[in-house]
């Protein structure tokens, strides 16, 4: 190869050295402004990071909410720092590509893991505004339980029936949920029929005054007992009482114990708590009572018997 090329190739590459050593030392001001800037938005984002943590633990129940959250404040001032370290390198376009390919995988993922990412959400959001905690009673759709543990992406609720029940945060932030803990108390409603030959408002003052002889009944003044309806074979009434909810004695035992009270009283009035009844009348609209058909087959069957006993004594009067 000619020498001449390769002086010309050289001279090429040394100017091309000498201009990036001199764009390196113009910039070099720059690079060393950024490298500070990322240093210092890295112990930033590292004290922001603890001090967010620790607030977010003493406000939230859930600790792995509270770390998420912290890890997410800390990545976003670590971005921060890395966007404005760039700009200062007069890198605009490199951190528009960032930003658009952020975007564009953001919203890919979103696709992907639309419904980890819903209940994700739904976990973050409940813990923020924390409709239950831990140990609290809810209701959900057909889930009634005690809440076990509150993760990012679903709650336990251990039920009655002693079985764990795993329920997606998105259900129980979409739908109805029925707290019991969180006010306290709970009303227990009793139904209890009486027949119509006894007085309602006597049975009401009996059951009233044996509730409220009970210890576990709260709002003793708002107890009340009402006529709910007729049935076939008795008046109905419904009981309301208060108690203490969870509380030392339960719904269950509470329910058991009213109902067990509530009949001691009405068997001390003298109140009689029907079987299922038929009364058979056929008076209605003009037709006959069903004692006014029998009295008349009775007489009728008596007539007849009459008639007989003359035929026979008459016949035998004949005989002789």
């Amino acid at each position: 190869m000619d020498l001449s090329v390769l002086d010309k190739f050289w001279q090429l590459i040394n100017e091309k050295l000498q201009g990036w050593l001199e764009a390196g030392i113009k910039h070099l001001p720059n690079f060393i402004v950024a490298f500070l800037l990322a240093m210092f938005f890295g112990l930033l984002a590292k004290y922001v990071g603890r001090v967010v943590r620790k607030v977010l633990h003493k406000a939230l129940e859930s600790e792995q909410i509270a770390d998420l959250l912290s890890s997410i404040i800390k990545m976003l001032v670590l971005l921060t720092g890395l966007f404005i370290a760039l700009e200062f390198l007069g890198l605009t376009g490199t951190v528009t590509s960032l930003l658009a390919g952020a975007g564009i995988i953001g919203l890919a993922l979103g696709f992907a893991f639309q419904d980890m990412a819903e209940n994700l959400i739904a976990g973050i959001a409940m813990g923020i505004r924390k409709p239950f905690q831990i140990g609290d009673v809810v209701e959900a759709g057909d889930v009634f339980g005690t809440v076990k543990t509150i993760n990012l992406r679903n709650t336990l609720v251990e039920t009655f029936f002693g079985q764990i029940e795993v329920i997606p945060n998105k259900i129980l932030f979409r739908n109805v949920l029925t707290n019991y803990t969180v006010t306290g108390v709970r009303r227990i409603e009793v139904p209890v029929g009486i027949s119509y030959a006894d007085d309602p408002q006597k049975a009401a003052e009996a059951i009233e005054e044996a509730i409220n002889a009970c210890d576990f009944v709260i709002k003793k003044e708002q107890t009340a007992v009402f006529a709910k309806g007729f049935a076939d074979s008795s008046i109905n009434l419904v009981v309301w009482f208060w108690i203490d909810y969870p509380g030392d004695t339960g719904f269950m035992k509470a329910r058991h114990t009213a109902v067990v009270e509530i009949k001691k009283a009405l068997e001390k009035a003298d109140i009689l708590i029907p079987f299922p009844i038929r009364t058979l009348d056929f008076g209605a609209k003009g037709g006959e009572k069903l004692n006014t058909m029998l009295s008349e087959t009775k007489s009728e069957e008596t007539s007849e018997e009459k008639s007989a006993d003359s035929q026979k004594s008459s016949s035998s009067e004949n005989e002789k």
